[in-house]
């Protein structure tokens, strides 16, 4: 288990480029599956979640070229269905939620996709309930062996539908999306989640020959075709680890600029952070954020009343980032509650900030409130453990904020999101070491 040793306090300077969008790539792999033409891909994360998607790929047959740093290409020309229902798969697809995502695309072009329940992060329950209900009125057969723990869809022929999601799943919605596109007729998703990143799938399988209208906004409608071909994509920038630089910066009180962030597609984001009283400046398409040397004031609403940040779909308020809004309040000057609607785990890695000195109550599994020390206490060094990917990030921001050595335990955790992160960090002056 890999350990990273951090000696905060220091103030960092420079510049730093956000990793192709991890969310986006889980999508986008899977969608390879749909034709036997080659696509491209361009600024994929080289980060443990997307590399084990693209190994569970090459064991089901797809042939894959790495042409350069970031880039790759796929063709699935030859699928293995029979890895399908290997012990082998039944393990593979366990460590990765993404691998949720062959499904639709399997079920559409072969007529069946099985998945064994996903793993993943650790933070409360995520139902898989919209995907197959949707995949199911399209015209698939579901299955499930409880004891093993395996789902399983089949189809002669997939039909459009008009289906009304009960939850803007994004997943949910890239699966259906990626099924409909191959069935016959008209299929109306509503309620459809519409993330930069889904449009970023919207957007490749037309280039292959789909149909969908409606890219953008809660109602897709597709028309489906009898197949799709090759094309090229370029993923969209993190913006979740946009993100989590922008919190690195204010609580560092570091000047950093984050470069190539694709502005239009951040949303409500940074208006967030300024919420915080955190400056966030836009030089063509970078953000620059200045030393605040004099802190950072947190807003009140226009009555006086406390700040409440919580999340929701997009175009709300993404649920990866409230860790790290949350971390960066505890510096701040003011109160601010957070609440995080999703997921009823996600908050618990606060019990770690409150050892190092943050004042957090939590009030119960989905909400805290953070009552900022406006730098007058620093936060102090201790020894945690990343419990999943965001937490372990905000974790690591408050360490190289604080006072002294930190140790933060199973990185494995961080390392399926962030690229190179230690790496990455030392070049704009962070002094943190992986210990293996």
């Amino acid at each position: 288990m890999g350990t990273f040793k951090i000696e905060g306090g220091h103030q960092l300077k420079g510049s730093i480029r956000p990793q192709g969008a991890k969310n986006e790539a889980l999508q986008i792999l899977c969608a390879v599956l749909l034709t036997p033409e080659r696509v491209t891909i361009h600024n994929i994360p080289d980060i443990i979640d997307v590399n084990k998607l693209i190994g569970l790929l090459q064991k089901l047959g797809v042939k894959t070229e790495k042409l350069a740093e970031g880039t790759y290409s796929f063709q699935a020309d030859n699928v293995n269905l029979k890895y399908l229902e290997s012990p082998e798969f039944k393990e593979d697809g366990k460590g990765l939620r993404g691998s949720i995502m062959i499904v639709g695309p399997l079920l559409a072009r072969f007529g069946r996709g099985y998945i064994p329940k996903p793993g993943g992060d650790k933070i409360g329950r995520r139902r898989l309930d919209t995907h197959f209900e949707g995949l199911i009125k399209l015209g698939a057969k579901f299955r499930y062996s409880k004891e093993e723990q395996f789902y399983g869809v089949e189809a002669d022929t997939l039909k459009g539908t008009y289906m009304l999601l009960e939850e803007a799943s994004v997943t949910g919605t890239a699966n259906i999306l990626m099924a409909a596109v191959l069935a016959k007729g008209q299929t109306t998703i509503y309620n459809a989640a519409c993330e930069p990143y889904l449009q970023q799938l919207c957007k490749m399988l037309n280039r292959m020959g789909a149909k969908i209208s409606g890219v953008g906004s809660n109602m897709l409608i597709i028309d489906g075709v009898e197949s799709l071909g090759g094309t090229e994509h370029t993923m969209l920038p993190d913006m979740i680890e946009i993100g989590s630089w922008i919190g690195l910066a204010a609580m560092t009180k570091s000047e950093l600029t984050i470069t190539n962030v694709s502005w239009d597609d951040l949303g409500i984001i940074p208006n967030v952070f300024r919420k915080l009283g955190i400056t966030v400046e836009k030089q063509g398409d970078n953000i620059h954020i200045p030393a605040h040397t004099d802190g950072y004031e947190i807003q009140s609403f226009i009555d006086g009343s406390i700040l409440t940040i919580s999340d929701a779909p997009w175009p709300g308020f993404t649920p990866d980032l409230l860790s790290i809004i949350l971390v960066v309040a505890t510096q701040a000057r003011g109160s601010v509650l957070v609440h995080q609607k999703m997921f009823e785990s996600r908050l618990f890695f606060v019990d770690k900030l409150i050892d190092m000195g943050a004042k957090i109550i939590l009030c119960d599994p989905h909400r805290a409130t953070v009552i900022g020390h406006d730098f007058k206490s620093t936060l102090k060094a201790t020894t945690m453990t990343s419990p999943d990917i965001r937490a372990g990030v905000s974790l690591l921001i408050a360490a190289l904020s604080a006072k002294g050595t930190s140790t933060i335990m199973n990185i494995e955790q961080i390392d399926r999101g962030y690229e190179n992160i230690d790496k990455r960090l030392r070049a704009i002056g962070a002094r943190i070491e992986r210990v293996e």
